[in-house]
């Protein structure tokens, strides 16, 4: 406030209550405002530079020479009763308080502040509202002049700062409490003085001198004082604790981030480290979580107190610093605690613990790394809390404070608790689903095939990846079949749904799959008698007999049939994404086969699309998965599939199928993200058996040409190197041709083909399938398949356009194969 100046404090209606007149050290009047002018009846050119025991005291209070103003201002931040002469002579009872403030040049002067008590009859000397106000109001006022420097300020202020009102008075904030964001506080005081609007409720924290080491919080109100002539003379704020309300918000904000932060995974160790990274740094500085080893691996656990020596992990931990230093352990290695340590007592007991000094001796002994490092980062505080829900005890959580200089309080304890239960109810649905999952996985596995079994037509390899927490185990499945006429069958699905039901449902199915594949059916009459089996199996589950809502209702399958022979390929789909054909040249294709219903819905046909494929052609068969890990388009993922299959292809023609599925996997899946979908792959590089490996012959529907059909083929035997099972092969050729002329149509062709084993392979004209049965003993015929079952190691028949093939096939020995 300035010395030139003199004010009044007015009311919320404009009623002047307090005027204010500025003195010198020798008590001259330097400053006389309006408000004083109609208290007394003075102008202001009337008394400046007048002696103010002259103008604001009464002949009849004077006494001696300025003897009641000599009392006032010998008696400052007090107030007193004092009598002044009005202009017109009469006398005027005043409650007046002088404060010391600064002049200009730096010299003493004295601020007097007075009200009329006439207008306010119930003041009196004993109790007066200047002295009640400021000394026991529990709020702390301060008046600042417009160079925001202390010229007034009450007895709370000066409680809740911790400095003496001397170190105050004539200074500013910044220069007395640097620990204060002082600066935008004189920031909000500038802005009130130049633009006259009130701030209400600036909230701030910081530390005095009174509370060193913790932080307090702060609210503050701002309004400017203005003299009658509408003058500028200060500020004046009030400053309230709010400390409570602080803490008390936040420890809600940390209880509001717990239940959006926590239990946002179904992963045990994930929970545990958010239940750790909630807690820094607005709880503590360092925070680890460890958990029972059987909890991590989704065991179930007793209820009741645990044994001394509970193997523990560490699941979680968190700090202030980055790489969290403190830390004896990594996450996901085993941890121990001395017996004595309070978090093996909490453990066994069942309660929190609460160490406001730390004792670095209990928690470290027999651990002296942790106790070095609890010495170099000043751990002076912690706390304990285990984690248990349900009545079971899954671990503890350890909050410590290096950093914050404050000590751990009961309340902090409390609220501890209260988050980590919540997230002790996380933790225990997380290892349930773990051990859930971890069965569903291993049944999923097991359903699966194990090993891909060996065969010539086709180089295969196959990725499958589990979805991830979210998804959880799907139904995908893959297979490779190997089919007579050295053929292979490819085959690709995808059930409904996700878990344990899903993967027994792939299980049926895929069995379903093996059965049908074992008649040779065409891919598309095997898809037909699939659906079948899907739509008896939804009836089976709902009891109604009527199709319902199970795992294999919408199921998806791609099944393809390669005959190395002919180089030609058969496909079909129900449902399921189409493959990708990529030629040794590099060029990639999905070919436009028709899509089919999904498993279960019945009512439509399935089409077979036939395609001749290239020596050395790539087949890449999927589930929809895989083009939709990073993008929900399938249309983009398939863009992407096929850039990657043909960039491949061309660079590295001769790689192995094994590093091209793999490469495929890494291009389209995010290394760090699971799928949300399971993902199934299988790349087959195609071979072709040359003419050198296949010998066939037109028959006639003549019982004469059986000798010759022996003839040839014992030659070609020879030619072979195979004379050993020359025998052997004779009498299954004679046997296969017999019943093609006996009980078939023509033409009869047979067929000889060298690979793994010795195929021999009859076709005629008739759809008539041959039964094995055993004949009579006073039968003359009926033991040719029987003979044909005793001599081969396997032996069927496949039904085609032309008629029908009935086959036999030989094991060769390992010496003799190609």
């Amino acid at each position: 406030m300035g010395t030139s100046d003199a004010a009044m404090t007015q009311g919320r209606l404009g009623t002047p209550l307090v005027a204010v007149a500025v003195l010198d050290e020798d008590g001259t009047i330097v400053s006389w405002g309006g408000a004083a002018e109609r208290m007394f009846g003075y102008a202001p050119q009337a008394v400046l530079g007048r002696p103010g025991a002259s103008v604001l005291v009464h002949e009849d209070d004077r006494g001696p020479p300025g003897g009641g103003l000599d009392r006032l201002l010998a008696d400052t931040d007090r107030d007193t009763l004092l009598a002044v002469r009005h202009r017109d002579g009469r006398r005027v009872d005043v409650g007046a308080r002088v404060c010391p403030i600064t002049g200009p040049e730096g010299e003493p002067q004295w601020m007097v502040m007075a009200f009329d008590v006439a207008r306010m009859p119930w003041w009196t000397e004993e109790r007066s509202l200047l002295d009640q106000l400021p000394s026991q109001a529990p709020v702390g006022m301060a008046v600042v002049d417009r160079d925001l420097r202390c010229i007034w300020l009450n007895d709370a202020l000066v409680a809740s700062g911790g400095l003496a009102r001397e170190e105050r008075l004539g200074r500013r904030l910044s220069e007395v409490l640097p620990d204060l964001p002082a600066a935008d506080l004189e920031d909000r005081m500038r802005q009130v003085l130049e633009a006259g609007e009130a701030v209400i409720d600036y909230e701030f924290r910081g530390r005095t001198e009174a509370y060193p080491k913790q932080d307090r919080a702060y609210s503050a109100s701002f309004f400017r004082l203005d003299d009658a002539e509408g003058g500028v003379l200060g500020v004046c704020y009030i400053v309230v604790d709010v400390t409570d309300r602080w803490r008390a918000r936040q420890r809600l904000a940390i209880l509001n981030d717990a239940s959006t932060r926590i239990g946002n995974s179904l992963d045990v160790r994930r929970t545990a480290q958010e239940l750790a990274e909630v807690a820094v740094p607005m709880l503590a500085d360092f925070v680890c979580v460890d958990l029972l080893a059987s909890v991590v691996k989704g065991e179930e656990q007793e209820p009741g107190p645990l044994g001394p020596d509970v193997p523990l992990v560490r699941s979680g931990q968190q700090s202030v610093r980055e790489g969290c230093p403190e830390a004896s352990v990594a996450v996901g290695e085993p941890v121990g605690y001395a017996p004595s340590a309070p978090l093996v007592l909490a453990l066994r007991e069942g309660r929190s613990a609460l160490e406001p000094v730390f004792a670095a001796g209990l928690w470290a002994e027999d651990d002296p790394l942790r106790a070095a490092k609890m010495w170099d980062f000043g751990i002076h505080s912690a706390m304990v809390v285990p984690v248990a829900a349900r009545g079971v005890t899954l671990g503890a959580a350890a909050f410590y404070r290096w950093q914050r200089p404050e000590s751990f309080e009961r309340d902090d304890l409390v609220l501890a608790e209260e988050f980590v239960a919540r997230a002790a109810v996380c933790i225990d649905n997380a290892r349930r689903y773990t051990r859930e999952h971890a069965s569903a996985l291993a049944l999923q596995r097991s359903l699966l095939p194990q090993a891909l079994p060996e065969q010539t037509a086709a180089e295969v390899a196959h990725r499958y990846l589990p979805a991830g927490e979210r998804g959880g185990v799907g139904g995908d499945w893959f297979d490779v079949i190997p089919l007579s006429g050295s053929r292979v069958a490819l085959v690709v699905g995808d059930v409904v749904g996700h878990g344990l039901h899903a993967a027994a449902a792939m299980g049926r199915l895929r069995a379903a799959v093996h059965t049908l594949a074992d008649l040779d059916m065409p891919p598309d009459e095997l898809l037909a008698h699939l659906d079948d089996l899907a739509i008896r199996l939804c009836a089976e589950e709902t009891g109604t007999g009527v199709a319902g809502d199970t795992a294999v209702l919408g199921a998806t399958c791609l099944y393809a049939v390669y005959d190395p022979v002919t180089r030609r390929c058969g496909l079909a789909r129900a449902g399921h994404p189409a493959p990708a054909i990529v030629t040794p040249g590099g060029a990639v294709d999905f070919p436009d086969l028709p899509a089919g219903p999904p498993l279960g819905l019945g009512g439509l046909p399935f089409e077979a699309l036939e395609v001749e494929l290239p020596e050395r052609s790539l087949l890449a068969l999927f589930t929809n998965g895989l083009l939709q890990v990073n993008a929900h388009d399938v249309g983009a993922g398939a863009d992407r599939l096929s850039q990657s299959l043909a960039s491949l292809s061309r660079a590295h023609a001769d790689r192995p199928v094994e590093d091209i599925c793999a490469a495929v996997i890494d291009s389209m899946i995010d290394a760090d993200r699971r799928p949300d979908d399971d993902v199934a792959l299988l790349v087959a590089r195609t071979h072709a058996l040359g003419a050198d490996r296949v010998a066939s012959w037109d028959l006639p529907a003549d019982p004469a040409v059986v000798a010759d059909a022996r003839s040839r083929t014992a030659r070609q035997l020879a030619e072979w190197g195979l004379e050993e099972i020359g025998f052997t092969s004779e009498l299954l050729v004679s046997e296969l041709v017999t019943n093609a002329i006996r009980y078939g149509v023509g033409p009869i062709r047979l067929r000889l083909i060298r690979d793994r084993g010795l195929m021999c392979e009859v076709s005629d004209g008739s759809s008539t399938s041959p039964r094995l049965r055993h004949a009579r003993t006073t039968d003359e015929g009926g033991r040719g398949l029987l003979l044909v079952a005793q001599l081969s190691r396997r032996w069927g028949t496949r039904h085609t356009a032309a008629g029908k093939t009935i086959w036999a096939e030989q094991t060769l020995d390992e010496s003799v194969l190609g």
